[in-house]
């Protein structure tokens, strides 16, 4: 069994494998075994690995499983002891593995962690995917260290700690292989958007950690398949946002989000993209119902102080606290 199996999972980005692969394997590959999945694409990726990176393993999919599902199939053909989703468009440091091996190998009570993420664009500012590690508050707004919204912070240090997170970006994402599968690997019916979140919290509520390292870090192109303020976008965020609500609450509700759409941003197509969101998870909901039972039933731990009490539309946008270390 290896000891970690770093897994980049890609569709059509053979360019941006050319440019950011080679720092995975200069700074990797005495600590991990470096694996490309591809979701068939239909570029030269598969021409170009094997030219260029023999020492990558392949794992070829036989169809475009997207995101979560493409994780699924990949892990399953892969023993490792800790699996590390990585993002095609991520840039690593020398030293970024060592810190988050070490920490999970003497905290066994640690499910996962990530890196710090800065950005690809501005090294001295956080990334927008997942900066120094996430939480949500009470109506299930994720926000970072480091971000809150469209606000992201500069890196100055004030997040060079250690801490307890509920989320860990699935762009660059340290998980033993045992929790992985305990919960079920990433939910493939989200498509996209908050697979990680929805797999963060679930290991939470057994009452496994999720940390962030930031004594490892990596740079991130980020940006994902739909640009932000996409309506696409918008409705797949809200809908499994609703969706991991439903499971790993008892209860649930998303009442605001569609006003904040419309009368603070005054985008229409995204308040719309909220309603048609709440429909689709309407639809829906009762696919997840044996789903909320059994994550209900695993329950340990009965509050999860990374889901913070209080809503973050009212201090963003009311109270004008924009920074993490300005929330409550």
């Amino acid at each position: 069994m290896e000891k970690v199996a770093i897994v980049i999972l890609n569709w059509n980005g053979s360019e941006m494998l050319r440019k950011y692969l080679p720092s995975v394997i200069q700074y990797s590959r005495e600590e991990a075994t470096v694996y490309v999945a591809d979701n068939a694409s239909s570029d030269d990726s598969l021409e170009m690995l094997r030219e260029h990176f023999p020492e990558v393993k392949l794992i070829v999919l036989e169809k475009n499983w997207g995101f979560a599902e493409g994780y699924n199939q990949s892990l399953k053909q892969i023993e490792a002891e800790y699996f590390l989703l990585l993002n095609s468009d991520i840039e690593v440091t020398h030293h970024w593995l060592t810190p988050m091996i070490e920490y999970l190998d003497s905290h066994q009570e640690v499910a996962a962690c990530q890196p710090k993420l800065l950005s690809i664009f501005d090294r001295d500012c956080f990334e927008y995917a997942g900066a120094s590690g996430g939480f949500l508050d009470r109506f299930g707004y994720p926000f970072c260290r480091g971000r809150i919204f469209e606000t992201v912070e500069s890196d100055n240090g004030q997040y060079d700690t250690p801490a307890d997170i509920l989320w860990a970006t699935g762009a660059a994402l340290m998980i033993r292989a045992k929790d992985y599968w305990q919960v079920g690997g990433l939910d493939a019916r989200f498509f996209a958007h908050n697979e990680e979140i929805d797999l963060c919290w679930r290991l939470r509520i057994m009452g496994r950690r999720i940390v962030c390292l930031p004594d490892s870090q990596a740079y991130h192109v980020g940006g994902g398949t739909l640009p932000k303020g996409n309506p696409m976008k918008t409705f797949l965020n809200f809908r499994n946002n609703l969706t991991m609500l439903y499971k790993c609450l008892p209860w649930a509700l998303d009442y605001l989000a569609a006003w904040e759409m419309l009368i603070l941003k005054r985008n229409v197509g995204d308040f719309l993209a909220v309603y048609r969101a709440r429909r689709a998870f309407k639809r829906w909901r009762k696919d997840f119902e044996a789903d909320r039972r059994k994550i209900q039933a695993s329950r340990v731990a009965k509050e999860i102080p990374e889901r913070k009490r209080f809503a973050l539309l009212w201090q963003y946008y009311v109270k004008g606290r924009k920074t993490f270390s300005s929330l409550p």
